[in-house]
């Protein structure tokens, strides 16, 4: 029997991010759960984040995979790939697929944009005590920068406000005096997988070695593709090499 799929949506985002690529794993056989994190619901109000840590959305990701009748398989973008990194150190997990994933505590970014968005929080003010609102043309440059003009639109609207906080400990985790994403010292033994676009700025390929360095996961670089993995032209591919890469991984 296929392993339960649960798929962690990025920052600013909701579960509405892998509307197409859940498809797939669905007709695989898989059953596939996409949560909204904490805050991150349609009805949610803006403050809804405000205070929420990383460690909350890890906690809440992890106390679904305990609800399972067997430990699932996590997919997760961007952040969402380390909430699944941290969710997988408190719950058993069968595998890890992290598409662009943040880098962990202790994981540098190698990226102008990284940088450049690491630092440019702080114009905000003590912005990790407030919900931080998307900044759409950063996304549009950035991460929707290979969809179809027509299809953007409906993600910009749909962008919810982001926990200062952990977005503070996420990007500026080097501040961070708890260390609250780091991933111990032990190398983790849970089966991963990083995919990352070629074309990423946001986390991109020698950001993405490093991470799949730390946790000793394989590295599959997408030709042509940048960072919206789930939902940009050729997200088919992403679907079919993870597919074949968790069957190959979890097959009893």
């Amino acid at each position: 029997m296929a392993a339960p799929v649960i798929m962690v949506h990025g920052a600013f985002c909701g579960d509405w991010t892998f509307d197409a690529l859940q498809a797939p794993f669905q007709a695989a056989g898989h059953q596939v759960i996409c949560p909204a994190l904490r805050g991150h619901g349609s009805q949610d109000g803006t403050g809804s984040v405000v205070g929420v840590s990383m460690l909350d959305y890890a906690a809440d990701i992890a106390e679904l995979c305990r609800a399972q009748t067997e430990p699932p398989v996590l997919v997760g973008h961007s952040m969402g790939g380390l909430v699944s990194l941290l969710a997988a150190q408190r719950a058993p997990v069968a595998g890890l697929v992290l598409l662009a994933p943040s880098p962990p505590w202790g994981v540098a970014g190698w990226s102008l944009e990284e940088g450049v968005t690491a630092f440019g929080l702080h114009l905000l003010g003590p912005f990790w005590s407030q919900a931080v609102s998307p900044d759409r043309n950063l996304m549009l440059r950035y991460s929707l920068d290979r969809l179809p003009e027509g299809a953007r639109r409906p993600i910009l609207e749909r962008l919810r406000p982001e926990s200062g906080r952990a977005l503070w400990e996420t990007l500026n985790w080097w501040l961070d005096p708890m260390m609250t994403t780091s991933l111990g010292v032990a190398r983790a033994t849970t089966p991963a997988l990083v995919m990352v676009g070629a074309r990423d700025v946001v986390h991109p390929p020698a950001t993405a070695r490093l991470t799949a360095e730390r946790i000793g996961a394989q590295l599959q670089l997408l030709p042509e593709m940048s960072h919206w993995l789930p939902g940009e032209p050729g997200w088919e591919a992403v679907a079919d090499q993870a597919l074949t890469w968790i069957q190959k991984e979890t097959a009893a």
